[in-house]
């Protein structure tokens, strides 16, 4: 019985040693292998996105074809086009504003033209140089850019921006107006216009609106 209890004690102690050495076996291996395994960490790419400013100016009260408005023919393009682009979205507004009479901002237009003024317009935009890519919108006043568009141009600096314009119109087109704009900002990249007439704008806008999607899809301004 001694010896049985003997040999009963050292085969529980061979045992209890192999299983010890089976257990770390299995374990060593498995934290070598994750060790070894596990990816480096390395840092993201840092991800930018171009952003997209749309600039518009527009006028609403008495407009030539349509009465009395309560947004201007250039507001609503401009809001429809902000929708399909995502861009952000800054309006030009006259520190003094136009007359709700149509003839008599038609009046005032010609002297500010005549004289080359500049109107001051009553803030300024966020942010301007984060934006990389402008589309810009504003109607024809005899046959050129309304003066307190000119304004913004030469008060900001153009350089690597891309340009995009728009205009509404009562039977002139574009007028020249990329021209004009190319002159007025040379270090910007400005791009063909887009001439959409006033009326229809304001009265029948899903008349013009296949002409607004195919030229912002040309241009890859589609969000």
């Amino acid at each position: 019985m001694k010896k049985t209890g003997i040999l009963l004690a050292a085969m529980a102690l061979l045992l209890g040693g192999c299983a010890a050495k089976e257990e770390t076996a299995v374990q060593e291996p498995a934290e070598a292998v994750q060790e070894t395994n596990e990816p480096e960490q390395t840092p993201e790419p840092a991800v930018t996105e171009s952003k997209t400013l749309l600039i518009y100016f527009s006028r609403a009260g008495e407009n030539w074809e349509v009465g009395v408005v309560e947004k201007g023919n250039t507001r609503i393009a401009a809001e429809y086009i902000a929708e399909a682009t995502g861009a952000d979205v800054y309006e030009i507004i006259p520190a003094v504003p136009y007359p709700s009479d149509y003839m008599e901002t038609v009046a005032l237009a010609e002297e500010e033209k005549s004289a080359g003024a500049r109107p001051e317009i009553a803030s300024a935009p966020e942010n301007w140089d984060s934006y990389d890519t402008v589309i810009l919108g504003y109607p024809i006043w005899h046959g050129d850019l309304p003066m307190i568009v000119y304004t913004f141009l030469e008060s900001y600096d153009f350089t690597g921006k891309t340009v995009y314009p728009f205009n509404t119109h009562g039977g002139s087109g574009l007028a020249g107006t990329p021209d004009k704009i190319r002159n007025t900002i040379p270090a910007a990249d400005v791009k063909d216009g887009l001439a959409l007439t006033g009326k229809i704008v304001q009265n029948d806008f899903a008349q013009i609106q296949g002409d607004i999607d195919a030229w912002l899809q040309k241009n890859n301004l589609s969000k």
